[in-house]
């Protein structure tokens, strides 16, 4: 039992990097290897409904991340398990405890080599830039990386993207890998979360293997870390990687790092490794806006072979307005309620089951906006809506103007009334000056993903 719950960690942990998150904790969370053989494997299920998606749509996939680890049954049966718990059980053996949020892909391979450099991740070949929805959000970001996988080294070096959870940065770090390794199959790419390297790095030390992890990091063309923010206050690792930093940066190879903050704002960074996180190029990937949510529903249904009609994926649009990920989690529900059921997909269907989970409005209001505005630029909503031309009063009107475009889609002549101006260029002017400062401005770009998600709460 030991042994089929430790092959199943490793699986389960390829399987979470190759598969979307949405789709690997809809269908794979709560399984089991129950028993194999050469003939067959036997994968535990907690329902029908998982039981049928394995068999139709996943098979192929697990009996060959199966064979991977190993197991190369000829035939894969899925049963329906009832036991109290169906979480995997954790390694209890000697080797090093990995961290929950890598998952356990590595246990295995840690068992039988002994030293963490044999089980590294990689990258995921279903992050291309092809299948990356690009919007104002993460036009910047999206552009940056293009650059970089024609030029590695070249250009935007170190590339550091931050921005808050779900909005795409492991997505775009990754499709960088892989354009670099389609241009150049032996380009030498080496992607790694801060939590495996952090693993890595103490297995080196306890296995006495410092310099064979050294020279693997170091010998790297691009290095590419996932949630560096992870690393603060772990002073050895930091100094570990400060000089894996330097020596690749002076031999020009391409680094690219992603956090949920900018470096200014993780604690306990040492400062050597915030200036050097400064000398490339550091670009703020926002929430999406309504638009590249409804792209991305659509584009996440198309790969389902589902057409949803414009109702449902604005519906859809409108439940989820910062994280991607939950975004296809809710998709996924509807996608799986239909199914079970035999249903298509409608607006009815998807109001029944959404109608109780949203935290804030489906549709906030053109008032709401405006006050929204007043409060958090601590300005009155009637100066706001006045003639007054005092910067203090201006900067937060033409936000306001740009938040009414960009959210309720209203046109010109309307934003116009609704701030009660009577010439619908003021609309334009303003519009059009913020969409520019957003790409330019940190400081205004921070401001109004703070100030959306306080008209969302």
């Amino acid at each position: 039992m030991q042994e089929t719950a430790g092959i199943w960690q490793a699986v389960l942990g390829e399987l979470e990097l190759t598969l979307s998150r949405g789709n690997f904790v809809t269908w794979f969370k709560n399984t089991q290897l129950l028993d194999f053989t050469t003939d067959k494997a036997i994968i535990g299920v907690p329902n029908i409904f998982i039981k049928q998606q394995l068999e139709r749509r996943y098979n192929d996939l697990i009996k060959d991340v199966l064979g991977k680890n190993g197991v190369s049954p000829e035939e894969i049966r899925y049963e329906i398990y009832s036991a109290p718990s169906m979480k995997s059980k954790r390694s209890t053996d000697d080797s090093v405890e990995l961290p929950e949020s890598m998952g356990n892909k590595y246990v295995g391979e840690t068992r039988r080599s002994g030293v963490a450099h044999k089980y590294r991740q990689g990258l995921n070949s279903r992050y291309t830039f092809e299948n990356f929805i690009v919007g104002s959000s993460n036009e910047l970001a999206y552009a940056a990386c293009q650059a970089i996988a024609q030029k590695p080294g070249e250009k935007y070096n170190p590339l550091f993207l931050y921005g808050g959870v779900g909005i795409g940065k492991t997505h775009l770090i990754q499709a960088v890998g892989n354009e670099i390794l389609k241009n150049n199959p032996k380009a030498h790419i080496v992607y790694i979360s801060t939590e495996q390297f952090i693993q890595e790095f103490l297995d080196a030390i306890r296995f006495k293997k410092n310099t064979d992890f050294a020279g693997y990091y170091r010998s790297a063309d691009v290095l590419i870390v996932d949630d560096i923010q992870f690393i603060a206050g772990k002073e050895k690792t930091q100094e570990e990687f400060f000089h894996t930093f330097n020596a690749l940066h002076q031999a020009n190879k391409q680094i690219i790092i992603s956090s949920d903050k900018p470096p200014r704002d993780i604690p306990t960074l040492e400062e050597r490794l915030r200036s050097r996180f400064a000398w490339g190029m550091s670009i703020d990937m926002q929430t999406p806006d309504f638009e590249t949510r409804c792209a991305i529903v659509q584009s996440k249904a198309q790969s389902n072979n589902l057409n949803l009609s414009p109702d449902v994926v604005e519906y859809l649009a409108n439940l989820v307005h910062s994280n991607i990920r939950e975004l296809e989690g809710v998709l996924n529900q509807l996608l799986a309620y239909c199914e079970m059921r035999g249903l298509d997909p409608d607006i009815k269907i998807a109001e029944a089951i959404f109608s109780g989970s949203v935290a804030g409005p489906k549709r906030i209001t053109p008032k709401q906006i405006l006050e929204h505005t007043a409060r958090y630029y601590s300005v009155d909503l009637e100066d706001l809506m006045s003639p007054k031309r005092d910067k203090e009063i201006v900067v937060p009107r033409q936000v306001a103007m740009h938040l009414l475009r960009t959210e309720l889609k209203l046109s010109f002549p309307k934003i116009a009334r609704e701030c009660g101006r009577k010439d619908h260029t003021t609309a334009i002017h303003a519009v059009d000056k913020i969409t520019k400062e957003l790409a330019v401005n940190p400081q205004l770009r921070q401001q109004v993903v703070e100030l959306k998600g306080r008209m969302y709460v």
